[in-house]
């Protein structure tokens, strides 16, 4: 969630007309995350004054933008807390806005916890089991565009920016993964990039997920280890075991986790953590041009990578 985008005031009350959601009051560039553009807007409407975010598309298409929105409002409407799209007074969820493909939603109380405890750990579980249990009745379908392939395309560009040391862990691991199968266990709606800065709290409460522009169909278990790989960490990257049971246990409860999965669960952790090191190697290398900006560390999942490949025996212990 950067700004790459620059909005006028006017412009925005124009595309504000477009919907029954009153007058601009204020907004405000955010400026975390990478892919997209998002404002935070304020309006008013007989004295009352609402909140949305307005996210501007600056990787995909707004031929690729329905599946997103629709996903959105599938899950809103299962109870698996997250922010409804809001319509436009023609009923459509999907705008435009400085020729780029736009959405209006609703803002959520509350914000990230950097520092969660094992008990944001048990709740945020539940609710990735919630989210995949209701994913199965979601009729659309998506390819991971971070997968396999996006990982060896995303290597070959870095192979001249990076130290033979970096390409070398790189290649080894890619051979791996590529060595591992993952035929027998469950496949459905994945979040994809369900971090820290995405999981909104509100007193204690998970308010809401956000930002669900990686959403695809893949393995199960890989965004649930995704999504352990970011919350459930010790300060040298090794994983906080006490946090992972708390995590497992609740998603457990909601979709059973099956044997073969806890086959493949160091597998997992390992792939969601090579996925994101390449996506941080790539933001650092090919930067957007932006008015604000935000960059993570490629090393902190470095780091992951390598604690989850020396640490596989005592991952499979702690299963649940």
């Amino acid at each position: 969630m950067s700004v790459y985008t620059t909005i006028e005031h006017e412009e925005l009350e124009t595309f504000l007309g477009r919907y029954n959601v009153g007058q601009l009051v204020s907004y405000q560039g955010i400026s975390d995350g990478i892919e997209n553009t998002n404002y935070f807007v304020t309006t008013q409407q007989q004295q009352q004054q609402s909140e949305f975010v307005l996210t501007i598309f600056e990787a995909h298409s707004a031929e690729e933008m329905p599946y997103f929105l629709d996903l959105m409002a599938h899950l809103n409407e299962h109870q698996v807390p997250s922010a409804h799209p809001i319509a436009d007074t023609q009923g459509q969820m999907l705008q435009t806005i400085k020729n780029k493909p736009a959405a209006l939603v609703q803002k959520l109380k509350g914000r990230s916890i950097l520092q969660p405890t094992a008990m944001h750990c048990q709740k945020l579980g539940s609710a990735l089991g919630k989210l995949h249990s209701a994913g199965l009745s979601f009729p659309q379908h998506q390819g991971n565009t971070r997968g396999p392939r996006w990982w060896q395309d995303t290597t070959r560009l870095l192979a001249d920016k990076l130290s033979a040391d970096d390409l070398t862990v790189l290649h080894q691991e890619m051979q791996f993964q590529a060595s591992q199968s993952h035929a027998d266990i469950p496949r459905g709606l994945i979040h994809a990039d369900l971090f820290r800065d995405n999981a909104l709290w509100y007193k204690d409460e998970l308010s809401g997920i956000i930002d669900f522009y990686f959403a695809s169909t893949d393995a199960l278990l890989y965004d649930v280890a995704v999504t352990v790989n970011d919350w459930c960490n010790l300060p040298d990257g090794a994983l906080d075991y006490t946090k992972v049971s708390a995590f497992l246990t609740a998603y457990h409860q909601q979709r059973a986790l099956s044997p073969p999965e806890k086959d493949l669960w160091p597998v997992m952790l390992r792939a969601g953590a090579l996925r994101f090191w390449l996506s941080r190697l790539y933001a650092i290398h090919f930067p957007k041009q932006g008015e604000m900006t935000h960059q993570k560390d490629p090393d902190e999942f470095k780091n992951i990578l390598l604690q989850r490949r020396q640490d596989s025996a005592a991952i499979l212990a702690h299963w649940v």
